[in-house]
C-alpha cells in the first residue's frame, strides 16, 4: 500500500507492508542535475532497523523501477522463483516473489558503496496485493520520479 507524502517541501512516497505496517520503504528528496538522471533517497524502516541511502540514481536509459513493477502487475498468473531489478550501480535492488493468495513479496535492499571496503546492506520485505496495490505502486513511483524538481 502506498501513501504520497503531502504537505512537505519535497514530495515523497511511502510503501507499507500489508502484513506489518511497521515495515516501510520511503522514497523522498528527489532532485535532478540534468535531463539524463533523477536522484533520490530511499529509507527502509522495520522494528529495530532504519537505513537510508541519500543518493540513488535513476538514468533515463535504464529499465526503470516503475516498468519492472508494471511487468509484475501484467503477470496475472503466478510465476516461479524470483524476479530482480536493480539500479545501474546496484545500490538499490528489488526482488519480487509471488506468494500465496495473490500477493507479491518485494524485498528492498540498500547497498551503498558496493565496491567499498566496510560497505553495508539492509533489506526489508513488503507484501502487497499483486493486482491493484502493485499497479498503484508502479503509477505512484512513476509520478514521483517524473515530478518537477523543486
Amino acid at each position: 500500500m502506498t501513501t504520497p507524502e503531502l504537505g512537505t517541501d519535497t514530495p515523497g512516497l511511502t510503501v507499507r507492508c500489508q502484513e506489518n505496517r511497521a515495515v516501510s520503504v520511503r522514497f523522498r528528496d528527489r532532485f535532478s542535475f540534468d535531463a539524463d538522471s533523477v536522484h533520490y533517497a530511499v529509507e527502509l524502516e522495520a522494528p529495530g532497523l532504519t537505513a537510508r541511502n541519500d543518493e540513488i540514481v535513476a538514468w533515463i536509459w535504464d529499465r526503470d523501477l516503475p516498468s519492472f513493477l508494471e511487468e509484475l502487475t501484467a503477470e496475472f498468473r503466478r510465476w516461479d522463483g524470483e524476479r530482480v531489478w536493480h539500479t545501474d550501480n546496484h545500490d538499490l535492488t528489488v526482488a519480487a516473489v509471488f506468494r500465496a493468495g495473490g500477493h507479491i513479496g518485494l524485498t528492498w535492499t540498500l547497498r551503498p558503496w558496493v565496491r567499498a571496503s566496510g560497505g553495508w546492506s539492509a533489506s526489508v520485505t513488503t507484501v502487497l496485493e499483486a493486482g491493484e496495490q502493485l499497479s498503484s505502486l508502479a503509477a505512484d513511483l512513476r509520478h514521483f520520479l517524473a515530478a518537477e524538481a523543486r
